[in-house]
């Protein structure tokens, strides 16, 4: 998919939206994946805005940060 920053938030919302059924949280890379010919920086600030936005939230393992829409699936604030 051509990364276009016009497009780019609906174009993640919507690849989230697909895919919700059976994932709920996704990498980083899986977003560049989704942009290979965007810049990593370009993508990231993409994700942030959508955070800031409370469209997409963070989940972190300890290890890692996936990007999740918001109020799919577990969440740190619903697991014991």
């Amino acid at each position: 998919m051509p990364f276009d920053p016009a497009t780019a938030k609906d174009d993640i919302l919507k690849f989230l939206d697909e895919k919700k059924e059976k994932k709920t949280k996704f990498y980083f890379n899986d977003f560049t994946a989704l942009f290979p010919d965007g810049k990593p920086r370009e993508v990231k600030k993409i994700l942030s805005d959508l955070v800031k936005e409370e469209k997409l939230e963070y989940w972190s393992s300890g290890s890692t940060t996936m990007y999740g829409l918001k109020g799919a699936g577990k969440h740190a604030s619903g697991e014991d």
